[in-house]
């Protein structure tokens, strides 16, 4: 009988190091999207117009740092997808004008619609962007900065920045992606509406 106890512990002790090894061989979970964006009228009791308008880049953050956004400003020539940034498959490269290779251009799967039956999004714009417009690994202060530089921006006036992000329709699709994915936080007028506050309160940028 002591036997059977003594084989019964070690049995239980080794389940529990192989249960132990595989909590830690679990790849981390995925941080928290938000979901909803504080309107501009809550920073309006922040006096001191610098640190508002950091406060109002950082809820701007929330959209632009986003899945949605970060997906098609990838860091390398290939695209991201889902919340998971997974590398896009098929595999597709940029291409010239962001439309992908020669044979296997964006428009060859993605349409002017989402097609939800396929998993497949679209849109009448569907393109990655500038690959001066990269922002995946980057810093909410850097992304900040390239939105601010024309040379980074697509050649956009701070002006011209403001009507893009509030009212591209390829910017807009990143509030209403289809199927089963993660919409980006708030809605694109109050998006458009913090970035054109944080524009109006000097653009600064968080270091």
């Amino acid at each position: 009988m002591s036997r059977l106890r003594t084989l019964a512990a070690a049995t239980a002790a080794f389940l529990s190091v192989l249960v132990g090894v595989h909590a830690v061989a679990q790849p981390p979970a995925a941080p928290r999207l938000a979901t909803t964006l504080k309107p501009v009228a809550a920073f309006s009791r922040i006096a001191d117009r610098r640190a508002r308008s950091l406060a109002l880049f950082a809820e701007v953050g929330k959209v632009v740092q986003h899945p949605r956004c970060l997906n098609c400003h990838p860091a390398t020539e290939r695209p991201t997808q889902t919340e998971a940034m997974h590398p896009h498959m098929p595999m597709v490269v940029r291409g010239d004008g962001g439309m992908g290779a020669p044979g296997l251009r964006c428009i060859a799967c993605h349409h002017d619609r989402n097609v939800d039956s396929a998993g497949v999004p679209g849109n009448p714009k569907w393109s990655l962007a500038p690959v001066e417009m990269a922002w995946q690994g980057r810093t909410l202060g850097q992304i900040c900065q390239q939105l601010k530089d024309p040379a980074r921006n697509g050649g956009k006036t701070m002006p011209q920045m403001i009507d893009h992000m509030a009212h591209d329709e390829l910017v807009g699709w990143g509030w209403h992606p289809g199927g089963k994915r993660v919409p980006a936080p708030g809605t694109q007028a109050q998006f458009g509406a913090l970035f054109k506050a944080w524009a109006d309160s000097g653009a600064y940028c968080p270091a």
